[in-house]
């Protein structure tokens, strides 16, 4: 695929779509397409009003044109979403070269993001779930591996060099999603703990960072105790991914470390799950694709900061070798852990990462990402994910990049009254409460309990908006969420440094 900057929207051959956005249709946008095109404009206000989402075809000098409404007062992720559904739902349509134009007064000062998520979402539009059919779908005409797609951004003279820079992020963010997206859609048996440990490596290698993969023999050389008893009831050995980047320049602002919870497959081990929907636990390793994906991506931009990732991944499987609940286990901190439910296990891997992650690189700041409890699904559905942090600033940095990307977070109490939680009378701290009360903020107590003194640390409970409802299947599948909203918190963090 290439993808090209012009400074006018006359390309032959090519399909044209025009964004158009405003309360209703804007009534500029629509005059300069109606004295570009020649449609009578009572035809336009009578039958396209800019909704989100809508989309208008026409004809014209044997192009096809299209207008696409982006609704009023459209953000970064109502645009992405709009230019990703007409993508998807267009395949039939569209062949392989497609022009956006941003010509016809439909690109105010301020809204140039929206060049990025046009990228991002007609790349994102493109993707197919079915990877392991015998018989593959037909591919997207635009998709980015075909070498004969073309995307024209038409944009002002004065546009051009920026335009540029945004169509390259766009592509290089849409790109890494779509590997995320294939990584947590993929069934366990096709991504044991072992090939997200293959990816990081690969991905290394090709944008130049650092990556250990630790085997199972040196990880438990390392003492890292809490990830081996989750992984005991399993055939596959667990995974201890430590990734490093460093700009190339030398320049770094930040010393940011991220920690993503990598379980590849969740049975609830001895605390078994209902079998209902148990086949998307599958989806249980979206922190561990948000680590590795902003890893990647940050390598590609060589964004001025200096960022570890970890992902301590493994299946929680039933087995006669599975933890048990009433055992007690040790940690890499040091600290005894009481298991009282086996299907808390995603906290007793993090607690190893995290305390590993600081006591080996003591990052300036700390994030964790995690699919962790059903308690965040019911207190915020599909739209948000839970956020806790010791640190009110970071908390609401973090809440701003969500805002600004469509992955939104909203910050939950973290007091000392919820420590009763994960007190037990046999260990030092104990899995979980055994109440159905507040268990996303026991978690987060739960992990507090592992950073030591760490003054900026911040936890992302993902798991209602790791996974959901798409266009993209039938059945819930991956989102790619966290990628973006890291990436937004990491850019605005060297901005407000510069």
């Amino acid at each position: 695929m290439t993808i090209t900057i012009s400074t006018t929207s006359k390309i032959p051959e090519t399909n044209l779509v025009i964004p158009v956005s405003g309360n209703g249709a804007s009534q500029n946008s629509l005059k300069s397409i109606t004295d570009t095109f020649g449609i009578p404009t009572h035809q336009l206000d009578r039958d396209f009003k800019g909704e989100s989402g809508e989309v208008f075809p026409f004809y014209s000098e044997e192009r096809k044109i299209y207008l696409l409404g982006l609704g009023p007062e459209p953000d970064f992720a109502k645009t992405l979403q709009a230019f990703r559904s007409f993508t998807h739902n267009s395949k039939q349509k569209l062949g392989t070269k497609l022009a956006v134009s941003f010509l016809h007064q439909n690109l105010n000062p301020g809204q140039e993001f929206f060049i990025e998520a046009a990228i991002n979402g007609i790349l994102l539009g493109t993707y197919q779930i079915g990877r392991f059919k015998t018989e593959p779908e037909e591919a997207h005409p635009l998709n980015p591996a075909n070498d004969n797609a073309n995307i024209a951004i038409c944009v002002e003279d004065s546009l051009v060099e920026s335009a540029e820079k945004l169509v390259q992020k766009g592509k290089a963010v849409a790109e890494t999603q779509m590997q995320m997206l294939n990584l947590v859609n993929a069934p366990a048996n096709k991504k044991i703990p072992t090939h997200l440990a293959g990816w990081a490596e690969n991905s290394g290698k090709t944008h130049g960072y650092q990556v250990t993969n630790h085997t199972k023999k040196e990880i438990e050389a390392k003492n890292l105790h809490a990830l081996l008893a989750v992984n005991r009831g399993s055939e596959n050995p667990p995974a201890f991914i430590v990734m490093e980047y460093k700009p190339r320049s030398g320049e770094a602002k930040h010393k940011i470390g991220l920690v993503g919870k990598g379980i590849t497959f969740d049975t609830g081990g001895l605390s078994l799950k209902p079998s209902t929907n148990m086949h998307y636990m599958k989806s249980d390793m979206g922190g561990a694709a948000a680590v590795l994906g902003t890893m990647e991506v940050a390598a590609k931009l060589q964004l001025p900061v200096h960022l570890i990732g970890i992902v301590p991944s493994s299946e929680n499987s039933v087995d006669a070798l599975s933890i048990k609940p009433g055992d007690v286990i040790d940690s890499y901190s040091g600290k005894t852990i009481e298991i009282i439910d086996t299907d808390a296990e995603g906290r007793l891997i993090l607690a190893d990462g995290l305390a590993y992650m600081i006591k080996n690189y003591d990052p300036e700041i700390l994030i964790n990402l995690a699919t962790l409890t059903g308690s965040a699904v019911r207190t915020f559905g599909f739209h948000a994910g839970a956020l806790f942090s010791n640190d009110d600033n970071l908390a609401s940095q973090i809440s701003k990049a969500g805002n600004e990307t469509g992955e939104r977070v909203w910050q939950l109490p973290m007091w000392d009254c919820y420590k009763d939680d994960i007190s037990s009378d046999v260990a030092d701290v104990r899995n979980y409460s055994g109440l159905p009360i507040a268990g996303a903020i026991g978690a987060a107590k739960f992990l507090e309990a592992f950073i030591g003194d760490h003054a900026h640390w911040a936890h992302m409970d993902i798991a209602g908006v790791a996974f959901g409802s798409n266009e993209f299947s039938q059945q819930k599948s991956a989102t790619a969420f966290g990628i973006r909203l890291l990436l937004q918190y990491i850019e605005n963090l060297i901005e407000s440094k510069t």
